[in-house]
């Protein structure tokens, strides 16, 4: 399947780009995804990359075919 990742903060640093389009398997979940990533681009911290999936920090649903996910940098509140 065919998905877009886009990269922010610190993690497009590391990447060195903010955007890049995948085919992964079918049967590859959320977190197989982001540690293939982080391995991949040597991501510090991974702990404290957040991700979304089509906008939505609720990961509650499985990756879809031309699903978007997003690796977030920590938020600060305040």
């Amino acid at each position: 399947m065919k998905l877009t990742l886009r990269y922010f903060g610190m993690i497009a640093e590391a990447t060195g780009r903010t955007e890049e389009v995948l085919n992964v398997s079918d049967q590859i979940t959320l977190y197989d995804l982001k540690d293939q990533q982080i391995k991949k681009y040597k991501i510090q911290d991974p702990e404290a990359v957040q991700l979304a999936i089509n906008q939505d920090l609720n990961l509650k649903s499985e990756l879809k075919e031309g699903d978007e996910v997003a690796f977030l940098p920590p938020f600060a509140g305040g």
